[in-house]
């Protein structure tokens, strides 16, 4: 019978810390993350839908600022999953590559930026709850996360085109390196 009653004990105490530490982020994490989203889509309001079109579009240009800085700034401005539709103003071939740079950065940088992707904030939360229990800065692990996330998610971009190459010629397929101007504007 003691195990039993040490099992419900453990059983019930797992959910009572869960339940604790929901309400800590209730008074902590998510104001920080309401907060921030208010005041980037205040920022895209101010901006305007249409300047923030235009430096997507002008970004598809080179690969560094495909992807490097296209990624940051629409997850930055837009968060996940919305930052995926900036992918729009880019001609076919360069998407697939744009999406794996994107895809990544909404993950390496969920430390410095909760908003961009609060759905998956709980590995982060869990990650930076060790580092200060060693009485480390967690916020200097997010950066330095950050930094190389950038790097390496350019990287990953890249890699991405000649990825594409190499799959449509061996398909017998062109993708289109110019961009569609009907897509965009639909």
């Amino acid at each position: 019978m003691d195990y039993i009653t040490k099992f419900a004990e453990g059983f019930m105490s797992l959910f009572q810390t869960g339940a604790e530490t929901f309400i800590s982020w209730m008074t902590g994490i998510v104001p920080v993350v309401l907060m921030l989203m208010v005041a980037m889509n205040t920022l895209i309001a101010f901006l305007g839908e249409e300047r923030v079109t235009k430096v997507a579009k002008v970004s598809s240009r080179n690969p560094f600022t495909r992807y490097l800085v296209l990624p940051f700034v629409s997850a930055f401005m837009l968060g996940n999953p919305m930052s995926f539709t900036m992918a729009r103003f880019l001609p076919e071939f360069y998407k697939p590559s744009y999406y794996a740079s994107n895809a990544q950065f909404c993950h390496t940088s969920n430390g410095v930026f909760p908003h961009i992707n609060p759905g998956e904030l709980f590995v982060w939360m869990g990650i930076a709850q060790g580092i200060t229990q060693l009485g480390l800065n967690s916020m200097e692990l997010a950066i330095r996360y950050m930094f190389v996330g950038l790097v390496m998610n350019f990287i990953g971009g890249w890699t991405t085109d000649f990825t594409t190459a190499f799959v449509c010629k061996q398909q017998g397929i062109q993708l289109s390196k110019e961009v569609d101007e009907v897509a965009v504007t639909e």
